[in-house]
């Protein structure tokens, strides 16, 4: 691990060009300060159809806020595109939001940078203790033996949306539980213009959650035990390789998608142009969208073979959205209180509602607002088939590494290149000289 900052996250910050955004800002110390006590700002991340949607959802829950505590939170909605350079551009400069979201698979290399309030065992008696969080959410909110960097906010895993009147039609009675049949359902699906699948191909982190998941079911991982990056094994090549060929093989994406970042596919979905989705949590933004609880079907993702579960049958990341404080606020002691607002039982059935998420608070998890059969899959996924991000410091510059890798591969796929399992070998080797060397 690099002990300063900009080394943690210098070979992801040196290509961005990005300007840096002076929110919140202030003392320098390791606790913060208390000179701007009745004002917070606050980096959201995108969670529902849009970033409208999202300013709907929490600035009442915001204004609640600022009823109770007097503390005013100006609030920013990030789209996901950008959110991580926007946080490493802010962890290098030190001028970030009070308050922020973050990917939780971000959470050890974030920790990293040595930007994040530790929340130590003080710092979660503040918000009503560490034992209030589920187990699968706390293991995903830093590196294993050091103090969390952030807390659980919401807890996602990934499912396959399937439309019902689109299967009826082709004559598909049931949801695929295998790759080799959602390949088969997805060519019945693939015509007069609609597709079988959509996915989210110039999305880096879309595509990491989906290539770890199709690594792990040919038995590899993207690093060692000991932390190295191990990108070019035949597992995680095999993986990629697949994940890539549901476009330039199957033929069951459309090649547009190489373009898609913004939650495209799901708007196609809702619209009916696809058959089929892999998504976290999707139900909300569906609904907002226009569909009907009646007219799609939630299934766990497909494996190879056999049934969900651990090892080579893992269909899932352990995903979820954390919530962090930047170490120099100028207001630690509103941060905290805004936090402990955030994860109170009655806010988490309020916004987990919201975005179709899993309270990663016991209390609240627990509640009959969460027992819907879509939810049920996704907490059946989360405690039995579902594996963490790597705990790694180097997890962002992976994600930009590998994610980007991947991105160029579908943009070779929609352009017409073949898509070679030497050709996938050589982009991920690339991407593996562009992490930072030890």
């Amino acid at each position: 691990m690099r002990s300063n900052r900009a080394a943690a996250v210098g070979a992801v910050t040196m290509s961005l060009a990005l300007a840096v955004s002076a929110c919140g800002g202030g003392s320098s110390t390791d606790g913060g300060s208390n000179d701007s006590p009745k004002t917070l700002t606050y980096w959201a991340s995108n969670q529902g159809a849009s970033v409208e949607v999202d300013k709907q959802v929490l600035q009442p829950e915001l204004d609640k806020f600022e009823k109770q505590t007097g503390i005013k939170v100006k609030l920013e909605v990030v789209p996901w595109s950008d959110l991580l350079n926007r946080i490493l551009t802010a962890t290098t400069s030190g001028q970030g939001p009070d308050v922020l979201n973050i990917g939780n698979t971000w959470s050890a290399s974030l920790q990293a940078t040595g930007a994040l309030l530790p929340w130590n065992a003080k710092n979660f008696d503040k918000i009503g203790g560490k034992d209030r969080f589920v187990d699968s959410a706390i293991g995903s909110t830093g590196a294993e033996g050091q103090d969390p960097a952030a807390v659980p906010l919401y807890s996602m895993s990934y499912a396959l949306y399937y439309n019902k009147k689109m299967f009826a039609d082709a004559g598909i009675s049931a949801p695929p539980t295998t790759w080799a049949e959602l390949i088969a359902d997805g060519e019945k699906l693939s015509k007069d213009g609609k597709w079988g699948l959509g996915i989210e191909g110039s999305n880096p982190s879309e595509n990491i959650h989906h290539a770890v998941v199709f690594a792990k079911q040919h038995g590899a991982d993207f690093f060692t035990a000991d932390g190295k990056p191990d990108f070019t094994s035949d597992g995680a090549v095999e993986g990629v390789k697949q994940f890539v060929d549901l476009m330039a093989k199957d033929k069951i994406v459309a090649p547009g998608n190489a373009e898609y970042a913004q939650n495209q596919s799901v708007s196609d979905f809702a619209k009916g142009k696809t058959a089929m989705l892999l998504w976290q949590s999707a139900s909300s933004n569906l609904k907002t969208q226009g569909m009907s609880e009646d007219d799609f079907g939630v299934a766990p993702v497909p494996v190879q073979s056999g049934a969900p579960g651990t090892g080579d049958s893992v269909n899932s990341m352990v995903m979820g959205i954390n919530m962090a404080v930047f170490k120099n606020t100028d207001n630690v002691d509103g941060a905290t209180e805004f936090v402990k607002f955030m994860t109170s039982d009655a806010e988490q059935k309020i916004l987990n509602t919201a975005y179709s998420s899993i309270p990663p608070v016991k209390t609240a998890q627990a509640d009959a607002a969460f027992n819907t059969t879509a939810n049920a899959v996704l907490k059946d996924t989360l405690a039995k088939s579902a594996v963490a991000a790597p705990q790694v410091a180097d997890e962002s510059q992976f994600e930009t590494a590998v994610g980007t890798a991947i991105k160029e591969l579908f943009a070779d796929s929609a352009a017409g290149r073949a898509v070679t399992t030497e050709s996938v070998k050589a982009a991920l080797e690339k991407a593996q000289q562009q992490m930072p060397t030890k």
